[in-house]
């Protein structure tokens, strides 16, 4: 299935972003690319876990503090409001619809659904010092449910390559779902690593190549191969794809066409593959010149490939990276 085929792809997201009055201030953290653009491509599960465990609207700020080596979820004020074992319980669950999810965007700094760098107090002591090395127990206890779920914070969907990256790893998960839905085969995986080989390649050849070998003779019941190749998959995945590797992934698809294109056309490609890694261009820009070129000289496998088309043009990601 293309990505343009694939609709209104489930993503849970914090109520908050959506523009809902659940925060401790009876307030909202709207946001607008959410719910504009993406709105048009995801079909969106909001959550609040502070307000599902009865926490009210307005209600008392918390924060994480560490006590004896555990992280506890207390309130700022009352020295008995503790909601640690509550939050890790609606995680819990919400499972039934959570394994329904292609992505997760949560919000940031948030003591329950914050995803990285939320502020961990020392202790008890009102005033005291904080690190920003925690994780929201909400958050914690869904990674661990799903741990190969993609999964963003809004305020690191602004910048461009942490953006399309998500993205990216959303429509190919939600792929990876309907395989699945389907029931595994060796050669369903198989084609869907062709299908993708280019965008592993884009993010780390080496590790690329080994994905595609594990698939290769393997001796392991169908379930267990799947299960190790998603893994695999999306730890890759997650590191983001460098200027180089598009480079050398360009010029690997480039060279389906050397035998159809004339030297005028070569030469422009090669140009604008150099423009690109000068950063003079987006990437958007070698990428529409290759689709033009292949479709006046299609190639099956280029066909079939996801990395020219990893997501709706209309979201325009790679027009900024």
């Amino acid at each position: 299935m293309s990505s343009e085929e694939i609709q209104k792809i489930k993503i849970g997201i914090s109520s908050c972003l959506m523009g809902e009055n659940v925060r401790f201030d009876s307030g909202h953290k709207k946001n607008d690319y959410v719910t504009g653009i993406l709105n048009n491509y995801f079909e969106f599960s909001p959550f609040c876990p502070e307000v599902s465990i009865g926490l009210g609207i307005p209600r008392e700020t918390i924060r994480l503090v560490s006590v004896d080596d555990e992280v506890r979820c207390v309130g700022t004020k009352s020295a008995d409001l503790d909601v640690t074992e509550q939050l890790y319980q609606s995680a819990d669950d919400q499972k039934g619809w959570h394994v329904e999810l292609s992505g997760y965007i949560l919000k940031k700094d948030s003591p329950s659904c914050g995803m990285e760098r939320v502020k961990l107090y020392k202790g008890m002591e009102k005033g005291g010092m904080a690190e920003k090395i925690a994780v929201g127990l909400y958050a914690k206890r869904l990674m661990e449910n799903f741990p190969h779920l993609p999964i963003e914070e809004e305020g690191r969907l602004s910048d461009p390559r942490l953006r399309e990256n998500f993205i990216q790893r959303v429509y190919i998960y939600a792929r990876w779902q309907e395989m699945e839905h389907k029931g595994f085969t060796i050669g369903g995986l198989q084609a869907f690593h062709a299908q993708h080989k280019y965008i592993f390649m884009s993010h780390n050849q080496n590790l690329g190549r080994a994905l595609g070998a594990s698939l290769a003779n393997s001796d392991k019941d169908i379930d267990t191969l799947a299960l190790e190749y998603l893994s695999s998959m999306m730890t890759l995945l997650k590191s983001i794809a460098t200027v180089k590797n598009h480079v050398n992934t360009l010029q690997h698809i480039q060279g389906y066409l050397k035998n159809d294109l004339d030297a005028g056309d070569k030469e422009e490609l090669r140009v604008t593959i150099e423009n690109y890694q000068k950063f003079l261009l987006p990437l958007i820009v070698p990428i529409t010149l290759l689709r033009h070129h292949f479709r006046r000289h299609p190639k099956d496998y280029i066909e079939s490939s996801i990395y020219l088309k990893p997501h709706p043009g209309e979201m325009m990601l790679l027009n900024h990276i």
